[in-house]
């Protein structure tokens, strides 16, 4: 008996053993898994985490094999993001949750893909959306003039097709490091509220700053593009009476007219497809600080009226719910349009744009600034070179002169990005008159005698040589066909007689013009 009960428990205890064992087992493969879940990560994962701390490109080309080549090449450097069309390029980048921070844009994309107007436009728009991002043109189109006109709507610089990889990665790189480097609003002088100059009129807009800043109603900024109305916005956040507040920035020019609504006022769960959770909007976001509605001009009419309510009473409600809800911020708006005129067209609510329009500032271009154009040249010649890290260029008398009689026509921006050209270009060195004035826009004839180039500059164009006289007047007849066209808003008849020539001629000669381009 005794002997039955002892191999009962050697058996019970070796049971309990093996039951251990294979609970240890267990719990070590759950431990083993744990681990492995926490250290190790697929090459998916891997590559998926790598693209996350990539800096964002977004490649424009109506060619897909170029697409596809640049792709693969910068691919391991940038998180690429393709698009074939100026369309394609304002969809797919109203679709990130970020603006890219580089462009590559061709200038010929459909529908004409032998003229640069729609590289143009995506110049425009790319900087409405977001003012930082870095644009290169990247074209077949070597034409001096489109060149130019580029970087002076707001491209950082012009590179020529073919042009090698390593070269191109390049100017991405030194574009990064200046972007990387801009000042923002926790580099700004206090006293000054980031704006440079003296200028009486700079001094006026300060003053205005400060005095609306205290005031807790709506300001309406406007100005050109490229002249700073979204500093203006910030310097008011931040000398307002609550400056660590909420600060909430909406584009209207940046999203799609549908999706404003849901941005400002939040939806409820399954007021539309795609809408899984409730969501809050930009105004209850803001709560009691402020809401920056920047290109105000652009937002649909039907929504103007939902806004005008909550500018007179505080109240809104979100898509899909019928809960009225309150709003305490303050409203802060900017346009590069004149409202007075949209509102004459019918496009702008006339009691949305007085609501509005309590306190206005008007931030004055560049060309009315006077000394400020070089008290900024030598602030951004400073800045930029030793951001860069190189030294900075000096201006000759002639072209000094010429800087001041600049007009500017893209503001500080272009400024700007003509500085960081200058130094990317002639690091330590001095620049005369002709280099300056090929990064001038050619549209832009204020720079330049009335009376048309000087007999000293014609004469050092004709020294260089393989000069073509030839070439340089369809350049001319080029620029003054595109001018006259822009000032028609694409009308041909009206362009036609802005030139002073009929309609069939000004279609022989942009035909001839494509055809040359191509």
């Amino acid at each position: 008996m005794q002997h039955e009960n002892f191999k009962l428990h050697l058996a019970g205890s070796i049971i309990d053993l093996n039951i251990n064992i294979h609970v240890f087992f267990l719990l070590s493969l759950r431990a083993l898994a744990v681990m492995l879940r926490t250290q190790y990560v697929s090459p998916i994962e891997n590559k998926m985490n790598v693209l996350s701390t990539l800096p964002s490109l977004m490649i424009v080309d109506d060619d897909p094999l170029i697409r596809e080549g640049l792709a693969v090449t910068f691919g391991n450097h940038f998180k690429v993001h393709q698009a074939g069309s100026r369309a394609a390029a304002i969809d797919l980048l109203r679709k990130l949750p970020s603006p890219p921070q580089l462009a590559l844009i061709d200038l010929g994309l459909p529908p004409f893909p032998h003229r640069p107007d729609e590289g143009f436009h995506l110049i425009a728009e790319l900087l409405a959306h977001s003012p930082k991002i870095k644009i290169f043109v990247l074209s077949g189109q070597d034409d001096q003039s489109n060149a130019r006109h580029a970087r002076a709507l707001g491209a950082i610089d012009f590179i020529a097709k073919p042009c090698a990889p390593e070269k191109i990665k390049k100017y991405l790189d030194d574009a990064l490091k200046v972007q990387d480097s801009e000042p923002g609003n926790k580099d700004q002088d206090d006293h000054l509220l980031g704006l440079v100059g003296q200028s009486p009129a700079i001094q006026a807009l300060r003053s205005q700053i400060v005095m609306y800043a205290a005031i807790p109603f709506p300001v309406l900024i406007e100005g050109e593009s490229g002249c700073g109305k979204e500093l203006v916005a910030a310097a008011i956040q931040k000398l307002a009476s609550n400056p660590d507040s909420p600060y909430k920035v909406l584009n209207c020019a940046a999203i799609p007219p549908t999706l404003i609504e849901p941005t400002l006022f939040g939806y409820s769960k399954g007021a539309f497809t795609g809408a899984t959770n409730a969501q809050s909007g930009f105004f209850e976001e803001a709560s009691d600080g402020t809401l920056f509605l920047d290109e105000i001009g652009e937002m649909p009419l039907e929504l103007q009226t939902k806004l005008l309510r909550v500018l007179e009473n505080g109240e809104y409600q979100r898509v899909g719910e019928t809960t009225t809800r309150k709003s305490r911020a303050r409203i802060i708006a900017a346009t590069n349009r004149n409202l007075r005129d949209t509102v004459r067209a019918g496009t702008f609510r006339s009691d949305l744009y007085y609501r509005l329009n309590v306190f206005s500032i008007s931030v004055p271009p560049l060309r009315e600034l006077g000394p400020d154009k070089l008290v900024l040249l030598n602030h951004f010649r400073a800045y930029y070179a030793q951001q860069i890290k190189q030294k900075p260029f000096e201006l000759l008398p002639d072209a000094l002169q010429c800087w001041e009689q600049y007009s500017f026509p893209g503001n500080t921006r272009e400024l700007r990005n003509i500085i960081i050209r200058l130094t990317t270009k002639y690091p330590g060195k001095t620049v005369d008159k002709m280099q300056l004035q090929d990064e001038f826009d050619p549209l832009e004839t204020s720079a330049y005698p009335q009376g048309g180039a000087s007999s000293e500059s014609i004469k050092q164009q004709l020294q260089q040589g393989n000069f073509s006289l030839d070439h340089h007047l369809r350049e001319q007849e080029g620029q003054y066909i595109a001018a006259a066209v822009e000032l028609a808003a694409g009308n041909i008849s009206e362009a036609a007689k802005l030139l002073g020539i009929n309609r069939t001629t000004l279609h022989s000669r942009m035909d001839a013009h494509e055809k040359l381009n191509a």
